[in-house]
């Protein structure tokens, strides 16, 4: 467990703490390597399911004691020193096939996750281009929940052409679904749907006070709309200047430079 005087910084992934390669430029991986051998915590705070943040941790060689990883928005926080989940939730299992069908109603694709496998009924356009940078592995299948032992950290909704379309499906699912669930845009094209307990502005709280640590001591950095509730529940929420309007109205201060030009190394220095 932390003192309250250790401090935790949350990251998004894509477009915060990649640079558009995917990767953490030297300066801001020193940075970060600063801030957590000051004995601070590093957690990345993404969209993405855990076994997908777990590849992206070991992909980049990061190794920061005191590391967690956040995925689906929330839903899973998962310790890296101690191997295991702190927490964890997902979309009841009843609800499932109804937003499969409702999804095939506004010919919107629609997919799901177990622990291991991305699970679709389909795997045309939308897949592949999901796919490009996610490299969990895929079940397609006609029957999703016999692949599902447990609720799904989340599901994902994708349109890649038509916006207006994925809005009339976000509307009719709000309406079936009421305060159950979240269904939040993490780009243009993709449409995350979790549960309302979750949200990365959950998982700040959570973590802070699972780890001991004053919400002051809480810093978060993001670049689109899924970020926004982490951004103000830290102590300091940073946008990127690459980031949505949205979001840069939501944060207390906003970076000088991109996601490719080191936009956080500065503000990971200044919070030790």
């Amino acid at each position: 467990m932390a003192n309250n005087c250790s401090k935790i910084f949350f990251f998004d992934l894509d477009g915060t703490l990649l640079t558009s390669e995917k990767k953490i430029s030297p300066k801001t991986l020193n940075a970060l390597k600063k801030f957590t051998d000051a004995g601070n915590h590093f957690c990345i705070n993404t969209g993405r399911a855990i076994d997908s943040a777990k590849a992206v941790y070991s992909g980049l060689h990061l190794d920061f004691k005191g590391s967690f990883l956040c995925g689906s928005n929330g839903t899973e926080i998962y310790s890296v020193d101690d191997e295991k989940y702190v927490y964890k939730t997902g979309v009841p299992l009843e609800l499932v096939p109804k937003i499969m069908e409702l999804s095939e109603k506004y010919d919107v694709h629609c997919h799901t996750y177990n622990e291991t496998h991305i699970v679709s009924k389909r795997n045309g356009e939308c897949m592949e281009y999901y796919r490009r940078v996610i490299k969990t592995p895929l079940i397609v299948t006609d029957d999703v929940m016999k692949e599902l032992s447990a609720p799904p950290s989340k599901m994902i909704a994708i349109e890649l052409h038509d916006h207006d379309k994925q809005e009339k499906f976000r509307m009719a699912l709000q309406e079936m679904v009421g305060d159950k669930l979240t269904l939040l845009y993490s780009n243009p094209y993709y449409m995350e749907i979790f549960p309302s307990e979750a949200g990365k502005g959950s998982v700040v709280k959570r973590l802070a006070d699972y780890l001991g640590i004053p919400v002051e001591n809480t810093f978060a950095a993001g670049d689109e709309q899924n970020d926004i509730s982490m951004i103000e529940a830290a102590g300091c929420g940073i946008a990127m200047i690459n980031g949505t309007d949205l979001v840069k109205k939501s944060a207390d201060v906003i970076t000088h430079f991109d996601n490719d030009h080191d936009g956080l190394a500065e503000f990971i220095l200044n919070a030790i």
